[in-house]
């Protein structure tokens, strides 16, 4: 057996992708349309500035085909706060908002951190106790974006391992990169796309990233990327790469030759 390879991008709402990835012509209306067919996967990330209301999920969800997936940022009151422990209203408060309206088509959920954000073992780990399974009958899957040095050490790893959560893999000049395996998944976010590049990002990084995420579906840990702690179970995975930040313009070539290059 092998994982499911996803790729996309960060939200499908932005200016300059008209004419470059959407139709000259195409009405506004009919960007998820069009990216989900694409794609095969969106991190939305307007849940992290508002409340979002279940007749968008509902909506999002009947716009994309039935293999689609969306990833969910959380929103930023459950993360941005000085003590993780006292999040649980504001995690049951975007929970409740109307996930559940993606049905099948919900994939991870994104905890982002602030940069500055420091690693407080006994406050984290009461936060990962707070984040739920399901769903009503829908199981949740959870992934945690950390953004400070602090956090690069074995006992990060193995308390996001112990709640079962998968950490980010940032490809970024500005966060760390924990490449260890926690969860049954890999979220891969990929920032560094650069306007020199047709499709983004190097032809060569293109290929090492698609390769990566082959060797993870199949259940394997790439041999080029240092783990932190133990190894991971060999077991097949699902893989969501997203591509954002750099130069936004190319996210979508990037993500479209990332799926060919994962086939």
């Amino acid at each position: 057996m092998t994982g499911t390879i996803r790729a996309g991008i960060g939200g499908w709402t932005f200016e300059p992708w008209r004419g470059t990835f959407y139709p000259a012509g195409l009405k506004k209306a009919d960007e998820l349309k069009f990216a989900s067919r694409a794609l095969t996967a969106i991190e939305i990330n307007g849940t992290y500035y508002s409340t979002q209301k279940p007749t968008s999920f509902r909506k999002w969800h009947d716009e994309t085909p039935d293999d689609f997936m969306f990833s969910v940022k959380a929103n930023r009151f459950c993360t941005n706060r000085r003590e993780l422990a006292g999040a649980k209203d504001s995690i049951e408060h975007f929970i409740g908002s109307g996930l559940d309206e993606l049905k099948a088509k919900l994939g991870p959920i994104l905890w982002q951190f602030m940069p500055t954000k420091k690693f407080d073992p006994d406050d984290f780990e009461a936060f990962l106790a707070l984040l739920p399974k399901k769903l009503g009958k829908l199981p949740l899957r959870h992934v945690v974006e950390v953004r400070h040095e602090s956090f690069v050490n074995a006992d990060f790893v193995n308390l996001v391992r112990k709640h079962g959560a998968a950490i980010v893999l940032a490809d970024s000049d500005d966060h760390p990169l924990i490449a260890d395996a926690t969860a049954d998944f890999i979220y891969l976010r990929l920032q560094k796309s650069q306007e020199k590049y047709a499709e983004g990002y190097a032809p060569a990084a293109l290929k090492a990233w698609a390769g990566r995420a082959k060797t993870w579906a199949k259940g394997d840990a790439p041999d080029d990327l240092d783990s932190l702690g133990p190894a991971a179970p060999a077991k097949a995975r699902d893989v969501f790469a997203f591509f954002i930040s750099g130069d936004k313009v190319k996210a979508p070539a990037a993500a479209q030759a990332f799926i060919t290059l994962a086939r």
